[in-house]
């Protein structure tokens, strides 16, 4: 039997500038920081998983999404985070349109948008 579906997970996320990116993390998206580690990692507790910020010269070069966030509601969390300075992505290619910021995609609802450095994160909201 796996270990794994009760070990917590960390997703760690590349940084050019850890001073940028925390005051993003913590400011726009209002998470608590736990500290930094010996390896230069800083820490963030998000509901069970941890998120470490890791100092990257060369910064990410991923074009997909890195960390999506659960919502209640997408709707409200767009405009908290748009008051908070956040810019989101729109999208109008065939499958993948946005209106408002949120796309629909069966079974979820999601929004992209990007942190300071340069990571692809995501608000979804599952949808009966």
């Amino acid at each position: 039997m796996s270990t794994f579906p009760s070990t917590e997970v960390t997703c760690i996320l590349p940084v050019k500038d850890m001073a940028r990116a925390r005051q993003f993390y913590e400011q726009s998206l209002g998470l608590q920081p736990v500290g930094s580690k010996p390896d230069g990692k800083f820490i963030y507790r998000c509901g069970g998983t941890e998120i470490a910020l890791f100092p990257k010269p060369e910064g990410t070069q991923a074009q997909h999404t890195a960390l999506s966030f659960r919502v209640e509601n997408i709707t409200t969390a767009v405009a908290q985070l748009e008051s908070q300075g956040v810019s989101f992505t729109d999208y109008d290619l065939p499958g993948l349109q946005t209106i408002g910021h949120v796309c629909v995609l069966g079974a979820e609802k999601a929004a992209w948008f990007e942190d300071t450095e340069g990571n692809i994160l995501c608000l979804h909201e599952d949808v009966g």
